[in-house]
């Protein structure tokens, strides 16, 4: 396969966290008396599976308890599938992962068209990068936070997580990232990851901004 290469300039090169992102998590993390909505940002292949063909999103196999942890934060987060694959394999890989009940109840499912790659960028193996103020200026996003509505509550840096097991594509906001282990399809992994990411998932959920914490105390398998 080709090598992986950088962005163009047209699909907006390679991010720097800014300063007043930086700034923002440099605070001392603060405990909250109850937890508070977080958009939780899930990405599919080496997070939650592994596809040995990567043009064949039929074929894939799942990561031990990704269905019940999917499910999971769908009941209690507010989820945002986010995949470099494109849209049609997101979609297919999406329907297969959860049921359809819960599929209606997920914020948004963004695939390669949704990085701001240039046509000749989406069509060969470039770095993608997540860049959350995507998302955070996305309105079908920013309708979902609960308190939206009545106090103009926003998504943000101080809510929102990125699960991926790439760091590099959380390059633009280190202290959102929750970053795993690849799963290459070892199905007897130990120990189990998903379990762990829940338990840290509540955690956040306890923190007055997300970032604060994940500077601190990034994600461990312990």
């Amino acid at each position: 396969r080709d090598a992986i290469s950088a962005p163009s300039a047209a699909s907006g090169g390679i991010p720097d966290p800014t300063d007043e992102y930086l700034r923002c998590a440099s605070f001392v993390p603060c405990l909250l008396d109850k937890p508070k909505p977080i958009l939780v940002v899930i990405d599919l292949n080496g997070t939650l599976l592994y596809r040995p063909h990567k043009r064949n999103a039929f074929t894939f196999v799942e990561r031990p308890l990704a269905g019940a942890f999917l499910q999971r934060c769908v009941d209690r987060h507010h989820v945002v599938i986010w995949s470099s694959a494109r849209p049609d394999n997101v979609r297919r890989m999406c329907e297969q992962l959860l049921p359809a009940a819960y599929m209606a109840r997920v914020v948004a499912v963004w695939g390669r068209d949704r990085f701001g790659l240039s046509a000749d960028d989406y069509n060969r193996r470039t770095q993608c990068y997540k860049r959350l103020t995507r998302l955070w200026e996305d309105p079908v996003v920013g309708a979902s936070h609960p308190l939206a509505a009545a106090q103009g509550a926003i998504w943000d840096q101080a809510n929102t997580v990125l699960i991926d097991d790439s760091a590099e594509k959380a390059r633009s906001e280190p202290h959102n990232a929750v970053t795993l282990p690849e799963f290459a399809g070892d199905l007897a992994e130990n120990p189990q990851v998903l379990p762990l990411v829940e338990e840290y998932l509540d955690t956040l959920a306890m923190q007055t901004d997300v970032s604060t914490y994940i500077r601190v105390k990034p994600f461990t398998m312990r």
